[in-house]
């Protein structure tokens, strides 16, 4: 008579991680882990689990520009938009009313027949940013409109390409202070003469395309061309503020350098230095003729 085996007891039925309560013969492919099918997700082999799936994603390297821009293809030129935007609203403020003219323009110190003064050296230091988004009033002269019309045709043509190699935070801060130097040097050296426009921060953006496209092995002839062109004008044309236009080229031409030829190991140590630091010299620049006025 053979003896009888004795019954061995069946394992339980596995279940998931995350949910004790379901019963699942699927196993993660990267922890080993058992995985209901509401924390499934698809891999190159199997099935993985959502933490070991969280975790490769932050293990992979975003790709970026040569720059240091996280590469963004097909991404809408979000900051170039809305400065062009800002721009026509201000302009149309100019068409209301002469106020927005007059209170925010750029002007370093002019004195009132009654002996009032105003300008930045009476402590109106915002007219330096403010008036990079005016233009030319109607009352301005016969080329009124052209002046917003080329600016902004020229922020349109050139922003997006900028933007993408940039980035949104360095190509904000390029044009802002590239029309911000074209402000301090037309306040050095013409401060009772009002000054508007965003051709400063324009010719920033110039100076910043020829050193890009020069770094990305591009031929910069047409950006040169165009550049020329400009200065041309820039020096022939009566009522231009030439001050404001070699500022904003200047100060673009220097930070665009900066940012296209950091170290890559230190890039964005160096290229935030290189913003800090311009910035401080057009501030200082300020303090310094402004206490000379005063």
């Amino acid at each position: 008579m053979t003896p009888e085996r004795p019954s061995v007891p069946e394992a339980p039925a596995p279940v998931c991680y995350r949910h004790p309560g379901r019963e699942t013969h699927v196993r993660c492919t990267r922890c080993d882990r058992p995985i209901c099918p509401e924390c499934m997700r698809e891999a190159a082999v199997g099935h993985q689990c959502v933490e070991c799936v969280a975790e490769g994603r932050r293990s992979v390297r975003r790709p970026r520009t040569v720059l240091g821009a996280p590469a963004r293809a097909g991404a809408r030129p979000v900051v170039t938009y809305t400065l062009i935007g800002l721009c026509v609203l201000a302009y149309l403020g100019e068409l209301a009313t002469d106020r927005v003219f007059d209170e925010l323009a750029m002007i370093g110190l002019y004195r009132f027949d009654g002996g009032a003064t105003i300008g930045v050296a009476e402590g109106e230091w915002y007219r330096l940013l403010s008036s990079m988004f005016l233009h030319q009033p109607p009352d301005g002269g016969s080329f009124w409109i052209t002046h917003i019309l080329f600016n902004m045709y020229a922020l349109w043509a050139l922003g997006p390409q900028l933007e993408q190699v940039l980035g949104r935070g360095r190509f904000l801060a390029l044009y802002l202070l590239s029309g911000l130097g074209g402000s301090v040097l037309a306040y050095l050296l013409a401060p009772g003469t009002p000054v508007v426009g965003a051709s400063g921060a324009i010719f920033g953006l110039f100076g910043a395309y020829f050193v890009i496209a020069r770094r990305l092995g591009t031929p910069p002839g047409p950006i040169v061309f165009l550049l020329v062109l400009n200065l041309v004008i820039t020096f022939s044309v009566p009522g231009i503020s030439w001050q404001g236009h070699v500022g904003g080229l200047v100060t673009g031409t220097v930070l665009a350098a900066a940012y296209a030829y950091a170290p890559a190991r230190h890039r964005q140590a160096v290229q935030i230095a290189a913003t800090a630091a311009v910035l401080v010299l057009l501030v200082v620049l300020t303090a310094v003729k402004t206490t000379e006025l005063v």
